[in-house]
């Protein structure tokens, strides 16, 4: 059952990564008409997306932190790796690199610097979700 749970955390927190950043922000840009107010909403959308990060990374931790304790295997050590390295991109994302943005500083740089942070995390929550389906697969 909490193996389940984890899958479905996984599969929100990287599903929420792409509808968000692949769907929702890209229409905001071309069918606002007005980048300012396009990019406004667009950072409390990721706003609320690092939230959905913190919430299902720290709970997708304690699952994979309990199962490393059981057994010391390869599987659940890379799992922590990868949401490890996903949480770091959020959290960078949101409070390093995203004020800068909001602020209009060095857009030409602190834009591309979270773009690929974002696309980081979506990397790491998708081998992340990719493991642990194939783990549930019967063979």
């Amino acid at each position: 059952m909490k193996d389940r749970v984890a899958l479905m955390l996984a599969a929100f927190w990287w599903g929420s990564l792409s509808t968000v950043g692949f769907l929702v922000v890209p229409m905001l840009f071309a069918k606002l008409g007005n980048p300012s107010v396009a990019g406004n909403f667009a950072g409390q959308l990721f706003e609320a997306q690092s939230w959905i990060a913190i919430a299902c990374g720290l709970i997708l931790l304690i699952h994979f932190r309990a199962k490393a304790d059981e057994r010391m295997d390869g599987p659940a050590l890379t799992a922590i790796f990868l949401i490890l390295g996903a949480l770091l991109m959020a959290l960078l994302q949101q409070y390093a690199v995203a004020p800068r943005i909001m602020a209009r500083e060095n857009l030409k740089l602190w834009h591309p610097v979270g773009t690929g942070m974002y696309f980081v995390q979506w990397i790491c929550t998708g081998v992340l979700l990719w493991r642990m389906g194939a783990a549930r697969t019967p063979r």
